[in-house]
């Protein structure tokens, strides 16, 4: 079934579909990024704790062990084939799981050898894609830039097939593309990475707050001259600020004393205040803050449930919509191939899946058969 470019009579069927903006993110955040890119630098390139949420869950989805069921023999296994396959070098799930949680969107393109079967499925960057709707809004090609080059995929071929599998998360503003979590982490990632700087400045500058040279000349009305003051400043910052020059003592003259104005860092608690963002940044990723190593959460008895939470909540969700949404593009060509992931062999799920079986087994009243599907056996 050709899900775009249907017929006019068919298409008036539908309702007209906003043409959705993806400049959403435009909006005035503060001083953090707000474009897609430089979000993206300041989180997953320079934050350890997004970073490391993205990796944790990403690589668990492409790395879970995978089940194809239905259909023929040969379709489950060329199936699973194709999506184990690295293709210039990326995991094709675990590209996806990644496009997903930072962007939203996912995009597969299905590439088809000269016998007219799927010979490869490569993950476009989705920052470079955008969708070109007909008059009523619905899809009907998708644009690939690169630099100054732009690339038009149908998103179905003549004949009904579909040529661009679009996987998205549900975005409540825009009918076409959906929604990432790299914007609504972006606010805790700038105070994460601020409170960085702040900590690495202050062990630069002596390592303990800064504070001002008072000049008391015992005259009243007395002041440096625009030359003493000048040597003045070249002499503190040659010989008493930087990690270096940590703790050194200061040789004051002419009337000069030392007198400390900044708050210290215990009074502004930027160590709670560091710790509150790299959770919410944890949070906007679905991992558990245990799992980051971060303190003050007890919400967990320990790390096993965390994990446990983890696989329930966040990993198998998204390895389920990815799965789904490359089963339903490869239909076409594998008809009745179900993708998924295969729960006996999850080690965070061990102990749920060893319960499920001993109460199936000790059901006599189902059949072998009944057994073997509710356990997800073949």
């Amino acid at each position: 079934m050709k899900l775009f470019g249907k017929k006019a009579a068919e298409a008036s069927q539908r309702p007209v579909l906003s043409r959705g903006w993806f400049g959403w993110l435009g909006a005035p955040l503060g001083e953090w990024p707000a474009s897609y890119e430089g979000q993206v630098k300041a989180a997953v390139l320079g934050n350890p704790v997004a970073q490391r949420a993205v990796r944790l869950v990403s690589e668990a989805v492409g790395g879970a062990a995978l089940l194809a069921e239905a259909g023929a023999q040969a379709d489950r296994e060329r199936a699973l084939a194709l999506i184990g396959a690295r293709s210039a070098g990326q995991g094709l799930v675990e590209t996806l799981a990644v496009h997903l949680l930072l962007h939203g969107n996912a995009y597969v393109q299905v590439a088809l050898g000269a016998d007219g079967a799927v010979a490869e499925l490569f993950a476009l960057r989705p920052e470079r894609v955008s969708v070109e709707a007909d008059a009523r809004g619905w899809p009907m090609a998708y644009l690939y830039r690169v630099g100054d080059t732009v690339m038009r995929l149908v998103s179905e071929d003549a004949a009904g097939r579909t040529a661009v599998i679009h996987i998205k998360n549900l975005h409540p503003l825009d009918d076409h593309y959906g929604l990432g979590c790299v914007g609504a982490a972006a606010g805790a990632v700038a105070i994460h990475n601020a409170a960085t700087v702040w900590n690495k400045a202050l062990l630069d500058n002596a390592a303990r707050p800064s504070g001002a040279l008072v000049y008391d000349p015992g005259e009243a009305g007395a002041a440096l001259s625009g030359e003493q003051y000048d040597r003045l400043k070249a002499e503190m910052e040659a010989a008493f600020a930087g990690a270096a020059n940590a703790g050194r003592p200061m040789l004051l003259e002419g009337g000069l004393k030392w007198q400390a104005m900044s708050l210290t860092p215990a009074d502004m608690d930027f160590v709670g205040l560091k710790a509150a963002a790299a959770r919410e940044i944890a949070l906007a990723f679905g991992v558990p803050p245990m799992l980051m190593g971060l303190p003050g959460d007890n919400a967990y008895a320990n790390y096993r449930e965390a994990n446990k939470a983890l696989w329930r909540q966040t990993i198998l969700p998204l390895s389920e919509k990815i799965l789904g949404g490359i089963g339903q593009g490869l239909g076409a060509w594998m008809p009745g191939v179900r993708l998924s992931v295969d729960l006996n062999r999850v080690s965070a799920l061990a102990e749920e899946r060893g319960s499920l079986w001993d109460r199936v087994s000790a059901a006599d009243f189902l059949t072998r058969d009944e057994k073997r599907a509710i356990l997800g056996v073949g």
